[in-house]
């Protein structure tokens, strides 16, 4: 009978183990295909934010799946008709429970050191000649405007590996900034500037939607920008209207 137990729980971590291997690859390999491609250093560490963070879950969420299988597989839902010997007694097995409570602290320090030390890197100022682009929302448009300039454009276009320091405020009702392929998202509010940076590091197109609900033209309050070279941006620059 001892044998048995044995048994049985080095088949339960064997699975355990096996869903965690399985969970590591997929929180690695899945980011990179479900998320939107990175064009910024934000978009970057949010991406390797989610995988850090998926890799941790994938032992807890392993060994839940492990124990829902080992149930199902004996019937453990009909409690006294099952052999003691096809049991894995937890409750009572004081090395699994403080393995288990060992693990998730650490799980759990691991990831609140990592989110504080991610926000602390969003967070911090902004470096030396930054871009500063005002941007305005209003019922449904957006509008930028190029600090030091007189230039206002409806699309956004940005040079490629210069700090960008958006301002961001509203017209009108709260209105949702994102550029998902930079990891910027804020919310746009009316008699309110917010502040939020981030530095291009892809030349290519994106899109600019709102993710406030703002009215019955909501899901069309999206624009079109581009990170050009430094050269290319200047070009463009010189090459749009004066606006006093």
């Amino acid at each position: 009978m001892a044998n048995n137990k044995k048994n049985s729980l080095a088949g339960f971590l064997w699975l355990w183990f096996a869903l965690t291997v399985f969970g590591v690859i997929l929180s690695v390999w899945g980011p990179g295909f479900l998320m939107p491609r990175s064009m910024s250093s934000s978009m970057h560490l949010t991406i390797l934010t989610m995988v850090v963070f998926s890799v941790a879950a994938a032992p807890v969420a392993a060994g839940v799946y492990a124990a829902l299988a080992y149930m199902l597989r004996h019937n453990v839902y009909r409690g006294d008709s099952v052999p003691p010997a096809a049991k894995v007694q937890t409750r009572e097995n004081s090395r699994l429970t403080i393995g288990w409570v060992l693990t998730s602290t650490i799980l759990t320090v691991f990831l609140l050191v990592w989110g504080l030390g991610a926000l602390s890197v969003e967070n911090s100022g902004a470096q030396a000649n930054p871009l500063v682009v005002n941007v305005t929302g209003q019922q449904w448009v957006w509008s930028f405007a190029y600090a030091g300039t007189h230039v206002q454009s409806n699309t956004l276009v940005l040079p490629v590996n210069r700090e960008v320091v958006f301002h961001i405020t509203s017209k009108d009702v709260t209105h949702g900034f994102w550029i998902a392929n930079m990891g910027v998202q804020v919310d746009a509010n009316d008699g309110a500037i917010t502040e939020i940076h981030t530095t291009p590091d892809k030349l290519g197109n994106f899109d600019i939607r709102c993710t406030q609900f703002c009215g019955l033209n909501h899901a069309f309050m999206v624009t079109t920008g581009q990170v050009l070279t430094t050269q290319g941006f200047d070009n463009w620059l010189a090459a749009q209207p004066q606006r006093a």
